[in-house]
């Protein structure tokens, strides 16, 4: 099956308007990083002014609230179907379809934080994905990211319940990586990115179940 019609058959089993488990979560780490960013307007947002690149967007939600917080948004996907339910949600949100592998259609340097949300872990060529994220980010620019999280803790409490356990790791799962805080903080290192911050968030202290992440494009 060609990746395009793979994509599109994902999101064609996720019911429209189905809310990510972990948004909360997502959303006030957004919305922290990006008060840090930029400066805030007389309603004291932050965000206003900041070009903002959406990669996975999905459906639109966290792209369509980063617009309304005063940010230049771009969302962009693999899934046609994912960004043709973006459209409809989000009328006047900036969607862009992009191909699973090569070169994004994107300028060099183009953006000042690439957000990407549970989207690394569908990645098979994580290298070259995050060398993309360095290519449209502009110099000193933030990388934004979150993961599952699979530190030992996390594991070992999957593995009391077998059936979880079996679930998480299915083969047909659309996830293809898996990150503890030491590998993921590792890769962006690898990758110049630099200032990376990795921590927990969700669960319970120790046993996590996601991961955020900060990082800073290390300058030309």
């Amino acid at each position: 099956m060609p990746a395009e019609r793979y994509h599109d058959a994902v999101w064609h089993s996720i019911p429209e308007g189905a809310r990510p488990s972990d948004l909360r979560l997502q959303r006030a780490f957004l919305h922290e990083r990006l008060a840090a960013l930029a400066p805030h307007d007389d309603r004291g947002t932050g965000g206003h002014g900041l070009r903002v690149l959406d990669v996975g967007c999905g459906e639109g939600q966290l792209a369509a609230e980063l617009a309304r917080a005063g940010g230049r948004v771009l969302g962009i996907d693999v899934a046609e179907e994912a960004l043709r339910r973006a459209r409809e949600r989000y009328p006047g949100l900036e969607l862009q379809l992009v191909p699973e592998r090569g070169p994004w259609p994107l300028a060099d340097a183009s953006f000042d934080v690439v957000w990407a949300g549970d989207t690394i872990e569908h990645v098979a060529d994580t290298a070259s994905w995050l060398s993309e994220v360095r290519r449209v980010l502009r110099s000193g620019g933030t990388l934004l990211l979150s993961t599952p999280a699979h530190d030992r803790l996390a594991l070992l409490a999957l593995a009391l319940w077998p059936g979880r356990f079996d679930r998480h790791f299915d083969p047909r799962s659309a996830h293809l990586r898996f990150y503890t805080a030491r590998t993921l903080r590792r890769l962006l290192e690898d990758l110049r990115f630099e200032d990376v911050e990795v921590r927990g968030a969700g669960g319970l202290p120790g046993a996590r179940r996601m991961l955020l992440a900060a990082a800073r494009r290390a300058p030309f």
